[in-house]
């Protein structure tokens, strides 16, 4: 069991190592990153981790692009961190419409009133902002003396996530919203990131999230939470067009963050500039290994970036989750 136990942990690095390889390759390659690149192919990346030279076992390997998710962190302004971003504001209670239309769900408010989206925006945005004061977000909102009210008692963050899972600690966050299940519909977890901090300014000690979303690679719940109001039917074109080939080779190009103009019947439609990005360089890979009757699994976060001495592109662990 230890033999196979240490052997697993190789496979399991073997295999990240294998997704680096693609991104930094990738990078090199591309200026957009999309659903059309190999590392987001299932088959090609399942080519390149069976030339890895392991006698026995399975190894499987899945990127995605941690900028297709919904970024948490920029529901409030920063570097100032009291206020809510007004686009980001808009975009989550698109997307928690969206949500709630197809799920049904108890709340612990006020006569129990079916949940709505500012019953759960409020509450993330008094657990991100640098404040206490209830005033902004009213009686939806979660500030310190609600969290020191339950039982156990706990401290509200006033910063950013550092975790998703943190989301479950803020009021009105249950399980069967959190979670993907099948019997009700999709959760949120798979669809929001804490990852995106960048430098504000010069000053390296401040930092913002832009909140941009790569349309690139952003899945259906997303994107149609990028549409107006009463336009999320393109969702799905926009999806399809994406992946659309002819001879075996995609026909779109998606390097222009306009592109989804193109797609028929979506000409008139107006996406938020400040929402939408063709580019990343964060990057989640899961990663899973099997042998004899043992198995392990991971999730890594990656980010892209240049070596300042040497000039190259490189990959750093910014998390790796041992699941």
């Amino acid at each position: 069991a230890t033999r196979d136990n240490l052997t697993l942990s190789h496979m399991i690095g073997s295999g990240v190592d294998v997704a680096k390889a693609l991104l930094i390759r990738d990078k090199n390659n591309t200026e957009a990153d999309s659903v059309q690149d190999e590392w987001a192919d299932p088959k090609i990346v399942a080519k390149y981790v069976d030339q890895l030279p392991f006698e026995k076992g399975k190894i499987t390997v899945k990127i995605t692009d941690e900028r297709s998710r919904i970024q948490l962190n920029a529901l409030v302004d920063y570097p100032d961190g009291k206020n809510f971003n007004p686009v980001q504001q808009k975009l989550w209670k698109r997307f928690f419409a969206l949500l709630l239309q197809q799920q049904e769900f108890e709340t612990d408010a006020l006569f129990s009133e079916p949940l709505k989206p500012d019953m759960i925006i409020n509450p993330v945005k008094d657990w991100l902002d640098s404040g206490d004061n209830e005033a902004i977000t009213g009686l939806s909102g979660a500030e310190n003396d609600y969290y020191q009210s339950l039982d156990p008692p706990y401290g509200c963050r006033n910063g950013p996530f550092k975790h998703i899972s943190e989301l479950l600690r803020v009021k009105n966050i249950k399980p069967e919203l959190f979670y993907s299940m099948a019997e009700t519909g999709y959760g949120i977890a798979d669809y929001i990131t804490v990852y995106g901090m960048k430098p504000a300014g010069e000053d390296r000690h401040q930092f913002t999230y832009d909140g941009k979303i790569n349309i690139n690679t952003a899945e259906l719940p997303v994107i149609a939470a990028l549409m107006p109001v009463g336009q999320e039917f393109a969702a799905e074109e926009i999806v399809a067009y994406r992946e659309e080939k002819a001879n075996d080779q995609y026909i779109h190009d998606l390097s222009n963050p306009g592109w989804y103009k193109e797609v028929p019947g979506v000409g008139d439609i107006e996406i938020d500039s400040g929402l939408i990005t063709t580019t990343s360089d964060l990057f989640r890979v899961r990663c899973g290994a099997e042998l004899n009757e043992a198995a392990m699994s991971a999730t890594v976060v990656i980010k892209r970036e240049k070596n300042e001495e040497t000039g190259k592109w490189q990959c750093r662990v910014l998390n790796w989750t041992n699941n």
